[in-house]
This record gives structure tokens, sequence and C-alpha cells, in this order.
């Protein structure tokens, strides 16, 4: 079935005479990485009110565990230095730039959660793997352009997708997981990693300035965040590993899979 999730009796309606044990939300606006702030403001709405929304609904489901999806960069988009990042770092701290609507939308997403009746919140690192193809094409005519910038935690999405499942079967009520692989990498060195792994050019280096005046959501991580996410308690309460320890990895396959006849 298909609803709303930003409309609370629509959905209601969707979901009447239906049980379910859990509900994991999932919902983004997101096709791509937004190139300016406003680009994520339907996104944070989901966050909020659509996280609201869905709690409700599990309510009349009965559905006692609930997954949220969050994001690392709820622990601010700047350099946090050499501090390895634990679920009990600070989460979705105002900072006092353009970065706030969008740390108030990841704090507001886990406080709903954690309401629930066993609440969980994923705190993913950034995805790639899945838009290979795309991203094939979009190298190759040099339209990810990179900059200087910090390290940053990364994940493919198919490990997502296993540490999902993992925190769905064994995750405990109310608490947080970092999903992240085992090498953070900075933006250039995964998507200079990712042309030469798919035979495309370089791509474009910008100053730092010039990347801010292009994109300057983007980068607000991709330049201005340095940070390095401890995945430790996943590994410990889930028992979920990466299959793609590395983004090196995770590249190989997604240059593997492009290469495989159709219909493989």
């Amino acid at each position: 079935m298909i609803a709303d999730a930003l409309d609370r009796d629509a959905l209601l309606r969707a979901l009447e005479g239906q049980s379910a044990d859990a509900v994991i939300h999932e919902l983004t606006a997101l096709r791509k990485s937004p190139l300016r702030h406003s680009g994520m403001a339907l996104t944070d709405r989901l966050r909020d009110a659509g996280t609201t929304n869905l709690l409700a609904a599990a309510e009349q489901l009965g559905a006692r565990r609930f997954l949220t999806q969050s994001f690392i960069l709820g622990y601010g988009y700047r350099d946090h230095g050499n501090q390895l990042l634990s679920e009990e770092a600070p989460f979705g701290v105002r900072q006092g730039d353009a970065c706030d609507p969008h740390l108030d939308a990841m704090r507001s997403t886990e406080q709903h959660a954690f309401s629930a009746p066993e609440g969980i919140a994923l705190r993913y690192g950034l995805l790639y793997g899945g838009d290979g193809e795309q991203m094939c094409t979009q190298l190759a005519s040099r339209k990810v352009p990179v900059a200087n910038g910090g390290t940053l935690g990364w994940i493919h999405h198919e490990d997502a997708a296993a540490a999902t499942v993992a925190a769905l079967e064994h995750g405990g009520g109310g608490q947080a997981y970092n999903l992240v692989d085992d090498r953070p990498a900075t933006w250039a060195e995964v998507f200079t990693a990712m042309a030469r792994a798919f035979g495309a050019p370089p791509p474009w280096k910008l100053p730092r300035w010039l990347f801010r005046l292009v994109a300057p959501y983007v980068a607000t991580f991709a330049v201005d965040t340095a940070m390095r996410v401890s995945p430790a308690k996943a590994h410990a309460e889930l028992n979920w590993r990466p299959v793609f320890p590395t983004y090196l990895d995770g590249i190989a396959d997604m240059v593997s899979i492009g290469r495989q006849p159709a219909g493989s």
C-alpha cells in the first residue's frame, strides 16, 4: 500500500485493519545529495513530522519495535579532530549556522524513536554502492568535483541493509548504533578511487572556496567536516561486520557488477 507519511490521517486510514511487529523508518526525499541546504527541507520534515506520524502508525499496528534512519553527521558538521566518536558523544547539538535545521531534524527523529517501547536509531555513514551505472556516467563526464577536506565514515548500501536487519533482530531498545565501515576516508579519496576504478578521468579538484560556492550544503561535510566514528557497539551488540570493510572493497564490487552481462 502507498500513503503519505506527512499526512497522519491518511496514513492511519491506509493501515486500518493491519498489524505488524516492527516499523522501519527509512524515509528520505533525496535522490542525490542536494547542493544547497534548501534541498534538505523535505527530508528534515520527514525526520521530524514524518517520524511522529510513523510512531502513531506503529502504535495502531501494535508494533513495539521502531527503527529510524539517522546519520553520523548528527555529531556535528565540523572538525572533530582525533576524537573517536562513540554513541555517547553529544548528538544533534545546534552549532549556530545553516546546518542547525538538519541537526534539529536528526535529533528529533531519534528522540521520537526512543519514545517507542523498543526504539532504535541507526546512525549510518555516507552511503554508496547502489548507483554504479549512474556514478560511472557522472564520473566519466567529471560531474562529481572534489576538494581537500576531512575524514568521513562510509558504508556500502548492502552493508547498511544487513546492519539494519541485524538491528531489527538484535538491537536494544533505546539504543543508537553507528553503522560505518572500517576505513574512514575523505570525499576526494572515495570519488577519485571510484573514477580510477571505472576508468574515468580524475574528478575536477576545486579550491575549497569554490566548492563552498558551487555546493554549499555538500561542502559542509565534504570540505568542512572531519570525524572518526566508532562502529564497535554495532559489532558487539548486533553481531554485524561489514562485508565491504573499506570503500576500496565496495568500489571493486560496484565495478564488477557494472561489467556483468545484462540479465546475469
